[in-house]
């Protein structure tokens, strides 16, 4: 309950986790199907990266900082467009004061058909959630264990959707809930595109983590990773990875041309490195 995403909205770790949903949500939208994204840890929804907290850790100067005054070749323009064009246009005069987290940069990318579940336990952040929502017919704000709802909220009664997992890991035993957590809400709603973020860090259990996610036998699970400093000297965040589950079939590729040119971008050192590989399944994926 204490953990407060403001101090750290809009690093590097959010750079890629941002970049990548809004690459699901214009997926989604080839169809004109409606579709819903589930956001089980939804944070406030905007942030102010003026403010006191934001001041004080300065991660987003590492991240969206660098990337928004970037040069960027076409085809990675082409890939960010929709990630930064919600960034752009909440800062209309330019640099980044305000940053939309993952709720934000969901509903601004939305058509009228498409729909937001947004869940948020702590209970400081669910009302500014709830607020900045307020009078949204698309989106509904729940005050709720996002954990709960992979299992209270899903299948989703547009039959097609996002589900974003993003929780804070402040607890011992986060990587096995959330293999678990995806077993269950995949058995719910196996069509379902799920994205889970996880950290990296000295002494992670990632490779336990993905043999876990692969005994699962979920036929598509992409995995992207992005490490930006070594973690000999440091028990932080060094690296941040996400879990795709039935991605687009363009994907992969996207990932492959953005990654490694993300990596110097971000990189803190000279043991900057990214990678990106599929757990379960490759090829293309049926729609």
């Amino acid at each position: 309950m204490n953990y407060r995403h403001i101090y750290h909205a809009g690093n590097f770790a959010d750079v890629l986790k941002h970049a990548v949903l809004a690459r699901l949500v214009t997926y989604m939208q080839g169809k004109d199907k409606a579709f819903r994204v589930l956001d089980t840890h939804a944070g406030v929804g905007l942030y102010d990266l003026s403010s006191e907290e934001a001041q004080k850790t300065g991660e987003w100067r590492d991240g969206i900082g660098r990337l928004i005054g970037a040069d960027r070749p076409a085809a990675i323009e082409a890939l960010l467009a929709p990630y930064l064009g919600v960034v752009r246009a909440l800062n209309p005069e330019g640099g980044v004061t305000l940053y939309p987290g993952s709720p934000k940069l969901a509903r601004a990318l939305f058509r009228p058909q498409d729909r937001l579940s947004a869940m948020e336990l702590h209970p400081d952040d669910y009302e500014d959630l709830h607020r900045h929502f307020d009078g949204d017919f698309q989106v509904r704000v729940t005050h709720l264990d996002g954990w709960l709802a992979l299992g209270a909220h899903l299948p989703p009664k547009e039959k097609r959707g996002i589900v974003l997992v993003d929780p804070p890991f402040e607890l011992a035993g986060e990587y096995e809930r959330l293999a678990d957590g995806l077993a269950k809400a995949w058995k719910r709603f196996p069509g379902g595109t799920y994205c889970l973020w996880y950290p990296l860090k000295k002494g992670a259990p990632v490779a336990e983590f993905h043999a876990a996610l692969k005994a699962l036998g979920i036929p598509k699970i992409l995995c992207a990773e992005l490490v930006v400093r070594s973690d000999r000297e440091t028990t932080g965040l060094t690296g941040s990875g996400l879990i795709v589950v039935n991605p687009p079939y363009t994907l992969k590729g996207e990932l492959d041309l953005l990654l490694p040119w993300l990596k110097p971008l971000l990189a803190q050192d000279r043991f900057a490195s990214s990678r990106c590989f599929w757990i379960a399944g490759e090829g293309k994926i049926a729609s």
